[in-house]
């Protein structure tokens, strides 16, 4: 993890974030840019709220910062995490350096689609940062931002580790009012004028000066719709909310608190989830007599204001309402039971917080005397301690006592009397259902247009007159409650434990999340689940059987919404979100019916593979070669990629978002070894040929090509922000024929008069790398890497992140050349500078002076010049020059020109995506400009590899990035634009790096996903032959292939195996998946294993050395358990919870049985909350900035927005709330860190897995919180937990598991367990010394908690010996006379003087035996203080203690410095080598608490 210092000369930058400013502002008394949001106002979609707490759960609860305020002379209390800059991920570019948002920025974020913020940013992945610049950034990533450690320590030179620096604005805003700030747009927090990061002058910097004094870069000159936010639009979603009185039949009123955006269907919803009033759901709200509309907005309701009293009225039900209360009533008896969450449906998803937490946090910290020592049972499991070789599977999925749900029926379904006859509707019977009671007693109940009532009718004999006792009641729960004793009696405590639960445990998941394990289930009777699978519920529109859904035209109404103005913005996103989740889950159930053979095809007498489904509305083709039209781009296995190419294009179109450009709904599904693409339809399309529809673009890959005007236009618009060039090719009349894109994207207009593009999959340029073009050839970079390689298939294309960031490193390099040339003129020198060399071949892009990639800016810090202020200045020269002087045009042109820029005048870099298609052919007259791209192409193609990789592998070795599996390792390579077809060559660069022993978990990880990604490709294929009734045998036969040391495994075929094959010669139209071969079932691991190596050195150009599992698992150190995860997660297998023996060689581990489901594997596009982004970042950037209140407020109200657009559960919330817990935390309501960690732990589990790294990372910050409140045993279990995964994940070896381990052996220190607690800290010492090196200052601050141990436990012996390995570091790292060396010094005296008194006692016991005088020794306990004060220290969080005198200092040191900035606004030169001059460091803390060191020029700087 990122660990920080600060450098003393950034102490007096802390002081903004302290005091008072000139003004008397001060930062805690600054009025908030938004009035903090009030519990009821989230203005999010309603949400089931619990009883008697309304809202209970999500909405940000009112802040009383005050309360929490520490007076000036006490702590003051700063989270400096200089890197949480960053935490959206690769921002705009594939380069996301630390920066201010400015609008002009946004546009780039904007059409960054899913790129803005990682989707499931995991644990610890950090976005580039500048090579230099020692600051890491994992951002969302990581906790919040770059964990800033006040431990001396934590980094060095040796230990080559990422360490923010402390970036506190040097004069900003210090002395606005906040009147001068309520105007100001929200999403443009004030910029330090000059912010030092490491020797940079701040990217923010450079970003504002590129978008205001030239707006030259791609993209920049393009407003984003929706610049004009101001405070006042925020205001308009914060109405206050008010609380109404709830009269409901037979129970006491009730107030519930509303709010006015919410609808009256919202406040239904409410009631249906009450413990009281959940069994009503066809009842109407009446206010004074008058009924309410369901789907008006409360604030149009008249005379409804503070205290009215609405009364809930029983309706009469329909044939709809009586479905719909049944289907309730079912959901609410199987509200407790898992089952839904293990089968992947309903999304519905899984949470174990608390079985580790015994309930709600916030309600154990009142039960639970916290510091009793004698309860706490701190063993944890023996798989848990370091050094076991034991990784079960069973804890993964720990039972929860309430999954044995009380029975309170034993049957309840629909009767086979359905519908009623004539004569019985006519008497307003609605439906029949026959129940079972739990005492066994048989029923039938009618539902009437009254209520339910129970009938005379039995399983042979239909008589629809009422029975005895002749009850009739609104409710179907009421009337059981009547018949049932136990179903009254269970159903109460079934209610009281599901309203008990944490919402977040029961909302539903935007995106449905699957289990690659479950335990053995008992398979109910469901009356509900019955129904669904066998009637048309289409689209997941429940109770309306039959009715489908035009997605096509909500899909594209909805992007017509207006978005002038915020509302009106979110409600167009949300309303974009609600159809994108609802139309991926109607696309995947689709996709598994076809597979599995349940949908007609269209063209039902084409063989399998041609043909083409439509169901519900959607368009589904399979992913195969019809037609040869891949023939020449690789046939099948072009066909394949095609569709995720398309996607991607979608994606990045819509993200761009232009008005009257239409994209399809996309989704790509994997399943059962068959890709399948789902289409939304464009209306009108299957009546018409092709041929006749496609009016731009060409349908043969560029031999007939056309354009039309208004496409060009629109295209036209997006050209700039994805760097496409607007070209010209030839057609086969040999006519010119202008595009705005590749050929193969086409334009149909649809009978709805909208213009659609489709077919994107060249949205992007080729990847040269692996298109062999005969005749050209690539740079020396390319070549000595043994490129162009062939590869299967001739769609390979560079990722938008790798396009961005290469033109932002061309961005920079123009910047140098330009201005450095106009520099010189100005001061009339005419000498060409070394600088410029760089200029004059182009052709290739290692240059030594080259900055890699977005590191770029490099290059000045090593000669020590100030080259990006200076470029700022230029950047000023240039804007000022107006391009009249023509020695300074010629300037411009020339930079143009070396950086392959298509105007002359300013920089703009696009790129031409035919360039190398096949059957393209270009015009004469652009001959010039197809040379000029074709090289743009390979110098891209080189950038990636001299740049990308090493940058990658570079941050990798300095832990600025911390993959823990295959998926974080996938995210961090394609943040910096690197495809997966790159692995083999990321893990020759880490074998080949001097830090090899550094990137241990980096190669284990690669190697990993390199056997398992190979597996498969092979396991897809091996699928195809397998028919249904063979599927689990053939997978379980794949999986002891694959990972069982047995050595010859058998496959059990299906028996009726004979005969079926004659019976299936006759049925032509087959699902695709019925095809008659058991080829499966001869595969044995030598054959697999051989593949398997085969297909890495063909795919990934990686050799693997090993012929078995067990080979593989002792060459490269990996473990069998995590290989089946990563396979169960690619491939969407779904195994039985058990403990698997892969080693036996006696029986093979898997069986059929143990095969349980297999998921489909879904891509989709995913709508981004783009105000409520904006809010977060400018939230981050004031947090960074120090205003921490200001920024709690912005992320309050990101929360907000997040809530309106997405609901309540969503990836970027989860970001949120840890961000918001971590600064709670920091400003001391630990109760309110501890209930908006806890949200984000269990939104990590349900949206993005129960052992996803992030979910382990929101573990360990809980912990934290927890031992904070004084719940040690929690705090405790929840670490024992986050080990566990990370066994499970990835293993003991990882540079996490450091962390973990120290935090482990402090609480455990904590409460007095020093063998337990030493065997974890011990641990933590040799992981750290491996991954940071054994003269890292963590190894440091390891020894000194080892130390710490020893000597609670009298060995001083030991003590000494640790304490002075950890001096030793201090001193060769830090010098003599740094405060952590002097500590540590004193900390050696006190334990010599300890041990001598201890031997002297020992000595006076020997000679006078048990007379002996003995003088008390005094052995510390540790006391919860020291421990927490450590903890903090170790997980990135600083308290800085400042008395009265030192405020007084660096009150006066910030007058000082503003002053001089004022006198000399030119002269950062001066300053600049202070800061970067590599010199060691001391710790935040040290130079923080003595503040005089900022004057003292002689202090050390910040520098690894």
């Amino acid at each position: 993890m990122a660990w920080a210092r600060v450098c003393a000369s950034c102490c007096w930058q802390l002081a903004e974030a302290v005091l008072p400013t000139g003004t008397g502002v001060g930062a805690e008394e600054r009025t908030p840019l938004l009035g903090p949001a009030p519990a009821s106002q989230s203005p999010g979609p309603s949400i089931p709220r619990d009883a008697g707490t309304p809202n209970a759960g999500f909405s940000c609860p009112p802040h009383g910062f005050t309360s929490s305020d520490p007076p000036l002379g006490g702590y003051r209390e700063v989270d400096l995490s200089a890197g949480s800059s960053s935490p959206w991920g690769p921002g705009a570019t594939g380069a996301s350096w630390p920066r201010a948002v400015l609008l002009a920025d946004l546009e780039q974020d904007a059409r960054q689609g899913e790129c803005a913020l990682p989707r499931a940013a995991p644990a610890g992945l950090a976005p580039l940062k500048p090579e230099a610049s020692q600051s890491s950034s994992p951002g969302l990533t990581s906790c919040m931002g770059a964990r800033v450690v006040a431990e001396a320590g934590t980094g060095d030179s040796g230990s080559a580790e990422p360490e923010p620096e402390i970036c506190l604005p040097r004069c900003g805003g210090g002395s606005e009012t906040p009147e001068s700030r309520r105007g100001q747009p929200p999403t443009a927090p004030e910029l330090p004028s000059v912010m030092l990061l490491n020797g940079d002058c701040p990217e923010s910097l450079k970003k504002e000066e590129r978008a205001a004094e030239l707006p030259r870069e791609n993209g920049l000159d393009e407003a984003e719709p929706g610049e004009e936010t101001t405070g006042q639009e925020v205001i308009v979603i914060q109405d206050t909310g008010f609380s109404v009185k709830i009269l409901a039949p037979g129970i006491e009123p009730f107030s519930l608190q509303v709010s006015p955006q919410e609808m009256v269907q919202e406040i239904h919803q409410v009631l249906m989830d009450r413990e009281d009033t959940c069994h009503r759901t066809c009842f109407s709200l009446h206010l004074d007599g008058n009924m309410l509309d369901h789907f008006s907005e409360l604030r149009s309701v008249e005379g409804l204001q503070e205290g009215s009293v609405l009364r809930v009225v029983e309706e009469p039900y329909t044939v709809r309402e009586a479905r719909i209360h049944v289907r309730h009533v079912r959901d609410l008896l199987k509200s407790l039971d898992p089952s839904d969450a293990f089968n992947g449906v309903d999304c519905n998803s899984l949470s174990f917080l608390s079985v580790f937490t015994d309930g709600d946090l916030g309600d154990s910290g009142k039960r639970k005397k916290g510091l009793e020592m004698d309860p706490i049972d701190c063993t944890p499991p023996e798989y848990i301690l370091p050094g076991s070789r034991e990784r079960p599977l069973c804890p993964l999925q720990p039972q929860n006592r309430d999954w044995k749900p009380l029975q309170c029926l034993k049957v309840l379904t629909m009767s086979g009397w359905n519908p009623p006859p004539g004569n019985r509707k006519m008497h307003g019977d609605l439906m029949y259902l026959f129940v079972i009671t739990a005492e066994d007693r048989q029923v039938s109940i009618t539902a009437s247009t009254r209520g339910f009532y129970l009938n005379q009718s039995t399983a042979y004999h239909f008589n629809p007159k009422p029975a005895s006792p002749r009850f009739l009641s609104h409710s179907l729960v009421e009337l059981l409650n009547q018949i049932s004793p136990t179903f009254k009696k269970n159903f109460a405590v079934l209610q009281k434990k599901r309203v008990q639960r944490h919402p977040f445990e029961r909302i539903a998941t935007p995106f449905q999340v699957y289990s690659w394990t479950a335990p053995q289930a008992e398979h109910a009777m469901d009356c509900v689940r019955a129904e669904d699978a066998y009637t048309s519920r289409l689209g997941y529109e429940e109770h309306i059987p039959g009715q489908t859904r035009d997605w096509n035209e909500e899909l594209q109404t909805t992007r017509e919404l207006p978005r002038k103005n915020l509302p009106e913005r979110l409600l167009r996103e949300r309303a974009i979100f609600k159809v994108h989740s609802d139309f991926t889950a109607a696309a995947t159930r689709g996709a598994m019916a076809v597979i599995d053979g349940n949908v007609m095809a269209i063209n039902p007498s084409e063989e399998t593979k041609m043909q083409m489904f439509i169901w519900n509305n959607i368009f589904f083709s399979l992913g195969f070669d019809v037609r040869d039209h891949y023939k020449d781009f690789g046939g099948d296995v072009a066909a394949y990629v095609a569709p995720t190419n398309d996607l991607n294009g979608v994606r990045t179109y819509n993200a761009v978002d232009v008005e009257g450009l239409y994209t399809l709904g996309t989704v790509v599904v994997d399943y059962r070894g068959y890709r399948v693409t789902a289409q939304s339809i464009i209306p009108g399309i299957l009546e018409r040929d092709q041929e006749q529809s496609v009016i731009y673009g060409s349908i043969d890959f560029g031999k007939t090509v056309m354009s039309h005007p208004r496409y060009l236009e629109l295209l036209e618009r997006t050209s700039r922000p994805l760097k496409i060039l607007r070209h010209r090719v030839l057609n086969d009349r040999d006519e010119e024929v202008e595009l705005c894109s590749s050929v193969e994207c086409k334009g149909i207009i649809g009978n709805d008069g909208r213009h659609y593009i489709l077919d994107l999959l060249r949205t992007f340029p080729p990847d040269l790398n692996f298109l062999p073009v005969p005749g050209e050839g690539l740079p020396e970079e390319c070549t000595r890497a043994g490129f162009p390689r062939a590869h299967r298939h001739k769609l390979c294309c560079l990722r938008q992140e790798l396009v961005d960031a290469f033109v932002e490193h061309r961005y920079l390099l123009f910047m140098k050349l330009a201005a450095l040339q106009l520099m010189q003129q100005k001061a009339g020198r005419m000498e060409s500078p070394s600088t410029l060399e760089n200029g004059d071949s182009l052709s290739s892009e290692s240059k030594p002076e080259d900055p890699p990639g977005p590191e770029a800016g490099s290059e000045e810090e090593g000669g020590g010049a100030s080259g990006l202020a200076k470029v700022k200045e230029l950047a000023e020269t240039i804007a000022s020059d107006d391009g009249t002087d023509p020695r300074s045009r010629e300037v411009i042109r020339n930079a143009c020109k070396a950086v392959g820029s298509i105007s002359s005048t300013a920089f703009d870099v696009r790129f031409n995506p035919d360039i190398f298609s096949p059957g393209v052919r270009f015009p004469e007259s652009c001959q010039e400009e197809v040379r000029d791209q074709k090289q743009l192409l390979k110098d891209a193609a080189a950038f990636l590899l001299s740049c990308q990789i090493p940058g990658l592998v570079k941050d990798c070795i300095e832990h600025a990035v911390l993959p823990m599996d295959g998926a974080t390792l996938a995210e961090v390579m394609r943040q910096r634009g690197i495809n997966m077809r790159y692995l083999g060559k990321v893990l020759d660069l880490v074998v080949r790096s001097p830090a090899r022993e550094q990137l241990d978990h980096i190669y284990k990880i690669g190697i990993g996903e390199l056997i398992t990604r190979s597996a498969k490709h092979i396991f897809k294929t091996y699928l195809q032959g397998v028919e249904l009734s063979g599927l689990s045998a053939a997978i379980s036969h794949f999986l002891n292939c694959f990972l069982s040391s047995y050595p010859n495994p058998v496959a059990h075929l299906p028996a009726d195996e004979l005969i079926s094959k004659k019976r299936n010669r006759r049925r032509r139209n087959r699902p695709p998946g019925a095809a008659d071969n058991t080829a499966w079932a001869v595969m044995t691991p030598q054959e697999l294993w051989k593949n398997i190596c085969q297909e890495a050195k063909n795919y990934f150009d990686f050799s693997l050395e090993c012929e078995t599992v067990d080979q593989a698992v002792e060459t490269y150190g990996l473990q069998k358990i995590t290989l089946l995860r990563e396979i169960s997660l690619k491939t969407g297998i779904q195994i039985l919870l058990k403990e698997y023996s892969f080693d036996s060689r006696h029986k093979p581990a898997f069986t059929e049985e143990d095969v349980l489901n297999i998921f489909p594997v879904v891509k989709h596009v995913n709508p981004k909350a783009s105000d409520a982004f904006h809010f977060f970042q400018s939230g981050q950037a004031k947090v960074q900035q120090g205003f921490l209140k200001e920024g709690c407020e912005l992320i309050n109200e990101a929360l907000n927005l997040f809530n309106n657009v997405y609901g309540a559960m969503h990836v970027e919330i989860c970001a949120c709330l840890r961000l918001l817990a971590r600064l709670h935390y920091i400003m001391g309501d630990y109760a309110e860190a501890l209930s908006n960690q806890q949200k984000a732990v269990l939104m990590s589990e349900r949206v993005m897995g129960i052992e996803h790294p992030n979910t382990i990372q929101e573990y360990m910050h809980l912990a934290l919180y927890c031992f904070a409140s004084s719940q040690l045993s929690t705090a405790l279990s929840l670490l024992y937990r986050a080990r566990y995964l990370t066994l499970l994940v990835f293993g003991e070896d990882h540079p996490e598991m450091a962390l973990l381990d120290n935090n482990i052996g402090l609480v455990l220190h904590g409460v007095m367990e020093y063998d337990l607690s030493l065997r974890f800290l011990e641990n933590a010492l040799a992981v750290s010394t491996k991954y940071h090196g054994p003269k890292s200052l963590k190894v440091a601050l390891s020894h000194h908690l080892v130390a710490r141990v020893y000597e609670s436990k009298a060995e001083f012996r030991s003590a000494l010996q640790h304490e002075k390995e950890g001096y030793t570091i201090y001193k060769t790292q830090l010098g003599e006379d740094h405060e952590k060396t002097k500590e540590s010094s004193e900390y050696l005296k006190c334990l010599t003087q300890q041990a001598v008194a201890l031997q002297r006692t020992m000595n006076e016991i020997y000679r006078n035996g048990s007379s002996a005088n003995i003088p008390p020794l005094k052995f510390t306990a540790p006391s919860m203080a020291s421990v927490l004060e450590q903890l903090n220290v170790i997980n990135g969080i600083l308290f800085i203690p400042l008395s009265q005198k030192d405020l007084e200092n660096l009150k006066a040191e910030v007058a000082r410095r503003q002053q001089l900035q004022e006198a000399s606004r030119n002269r950062e030169k001066a300053e600049e080598p202070m800061v970067t001059e590599p010199e060691p460091t001391g710790a935040p803390e040290d130079s923080a608490s003595q503040p005089q060191a900022t004057k003292d020029p002689s202090s050390p700087s910040l520098q690894g």
